[in-house]
């Protein structure tokens, strides 16, 4: 329940992002510059970090240890996340882009085939490979409903072209996130903490950032001030603290896939919060009384998910304990 509740949170933080991105397209800012600044900005305060935690040292030897692993999946987990989620603010809403962006949901689920668990017998551990949690991926069902339910009026007005350019790139990001996020675990193996492998991630991720920085500059120019700031802002929330504390999450569930499924499923509260940010900050209409359905729905999912998810691990171990 912890790891659900550190997830929840993060889920909280993550909402920036939309809505700061819907501001800054507004202005008429690039998501090129959306996309590099966050990860540029971030360096200094998880350098700071991590060096007063006497950190550093045993990120630099873990890097220097597969370096190849580390800018592959780092770019996969960072850059191909983070570059289409902003490319989408140029053609979709935030409400639509965080709505579709649930997808990761069910994307993460199917990517359990490609990694291994952990089961822990009184006779030791066993490795066993990951399979896809069938009833998570139900629950998983019923939390896209309702964020269909949410969405519903207003995917209506928005043209063909919008929205394959607006979801496309999302559906990309669904798979690159909890990919790049879940193989940097195995290559870690729980030596680092969170602290060091969101930064060890993005120095990793930076080569990627500065050409797509340099590529802005000749063909958008510098960005605005405010376009700066907001970049800070979602560096602040959404890469420094809501990374954090996912990655935290998902590390205190490591090597359980249906429990892993429960922790990212908690990312579905992004819609509620990035609908109350954009209320709040950027006057959007008052969701319809489907979409307020909907946002119901989206959390009995996520419950439903979470429970289902801690009583098939339960009833997995208990039959492992019987037959050894």
């Amino acid at each position: 329940m912890k790891s659900i509740v550190i997830g929840i949170c993060a889920a909280f933080f993550f909402a920036f992002t939309f809505v700061l991105n819907a501001s800054m397209e507004l202005s008429g800012g690039s998501w090129i510059w959306s996309a590099s600044l966050r990860y540029i900005f971030m360096v200094p305060f998880l350098l700071g970090i991590v060096i007063m935690r006497k950190n550093l040292r045993p990120l630099w030897n873990e890097m220097r240890k597969q370096p190849g692993k580390w800018i592959l999946w780092s770019f996969v987990g960072f850059g191909l996340f983070y570059a289409p989620l902003c490319f989408a603010s140029a053609y979709s809403p935030g409400w639509l882009i965080a709505g579709t962006w649930q997808i990761t949901i069910i994307s993460g689920a199917l990517l359990a085939p490609l990694f291994f668990e952990t089961i822990h017998t009184k006779n030791g551990t066993l490795q066993i490979r990951g399979k896809i949690p069938f009833r998570g991926l139900i629950m998983s069902m019923i939390i896209l409903l309702g964020i269909v339910l949410m969405q519903l009026e207003h995917a209506k007005q928005l043209s063909l072209e919008n929205v394959l350019l607006g979801v496309v790139p999302i559906l990309i990001a669904s798979f690159a996130y909890p990919l790049g996020n879940r193989k940097m675990m195995d290559v870690c193996e729980g030596r680092l903490d969170a602290y060091q492998r969101v930064l060890g991630m993005t120095l990793a991720s930076l080569p990627f950032w500065l050409l797509l920085s340099f590529y802005g500059l000749f063909t958008v120019g510098l960005p605005s001030r405010g376009q700066s700031i907001q970049s800070l802002l979602v560096a602040l929330s959404s890469g420094i603290i809501a990374t954090v504390l996912f990655f935290m999450a998902t590390d205190m569930v490591r090597g359980n896939m249906q429990k892993l499924a429960a922790v990212e499923a908690t990312q579905s509260m992004e819609v509620v919060f990035a609908l109350v940010g954009e209320l709040l900050f950027l006057s959007i209409p008052l969701p319809t009384p489907i979409s307020w359905v909907g946002i119901f729905i989206v959390i009995l999912g996520m419950i439903l998910h979470s429970y289902v998810s801690n009583k098939r691990v339960e009833s997995y171990l208990n039959q492992s304990v019987n037959i050894n």
